[in-house]
């Protein structure tokens, strides 16, 4: 089985990042990001200000060793959020759930919240898999498809207990 961990970002992996947020099967499965995913210097510039922003925790997601995608946390109108990109070579091998599971053993902060596309089915699983429940629906211009699509968010809520 396959070792997954969590490493800060490191300025090796930008490159790989770049690679991995332009393939476009992976642009249309998430559906919201970039307008030009292959515009790097605004790649750059995006990756910039988030791995130096005070409130973004920026992950590289490895697989016995080797890159295998991000994970983040950030922080979006005072609500915790939490986000994941596994490379194509690493889908289908519970990389994202083990990776997932990882980054909220990391924030403490309830609840946690995550956007996904609804018709972005394996991300779903991710999230639900790792105790994450739908909490809305709303329908907006998505840039990897170039039209309107509909966005699910997702809570992680407390335990009962407050942990």
């Amino acid at each position: 089985m396959a070792h997954i961990e969590l490493r800060p970002l490191d300025d090796d992996d930008v490159d790989a990042v770049f690679e991995m947020m332009r393939d476009p099967g992976a642009v249309r499965l998430a559906a919201f990001t970039a307008q030009h995913p292959d515009d790097r210097p605004s790649f750059d510039e995006w990756m910039s200000r988030h791995r130096t922003a005070p409130d973004v925790e920026f992950f590289a997601v490895t697989e016995n060793g080797g890159f295998a995608g991000t994970a983040a946390l950030f922080t979006v109108d005072g609500e915790r959020e939490v986000t994941y990109w596994i490379a194509r070579h690493a889908w289908g091998r519970g990389i994202a759930t083990a990776a997932l599971r990882l980054l909220i053993a990391f924030e403490a902060e309830r609840p946690l919240f995550a956007r996904v596309a609804s018709h972005n089915l394996a991300s779903i699983a991710v999230l639900e898999k790792n105790g994450f429940t739908e909490v809305s629906r709303t329908t907006s211009f998505a840039p990897g498809l170039g039209r309107e699509a509909e966005e699910r968010l997702y809570a992680l809520l407390p335990a009962i207990d407050g942990y």
